[in-house]
């Protein structure tokens, strides 16, 4: 299990995540991601051209939502 799974509790809130982390996270595949992504349920940002992460808060907010339907 990556480091980044293992240590998300511990995570201050403005930490960034990538999205591979995410949908390990999430228990989603990586094109369900992307989906969530692009219709903007769960917001992104882009750190370089080539590097797009989700902040832990962004995250927390996305589960916390879903865990309440």
């Amino acid at each position: 299990m990556p480091h980044a799974v293992e240590q998300f509790d511990n995570y201050p809130d403005s930490a960034f995540i990538r999205p591979q982390t995410a949908k390990i996270l999430l228990g989603i595949s990586i094109a369900t991601f992307w989906r969530l992504a692009k219709s903007g349920q769960i917001k992104t940002h882009k750190l370089t051209e080539r590097t797009t992460a989700i902040q832990v808060k962004d995250l927390r907010a996305f589960m916390a939502a879903k865990s309440e339907v």
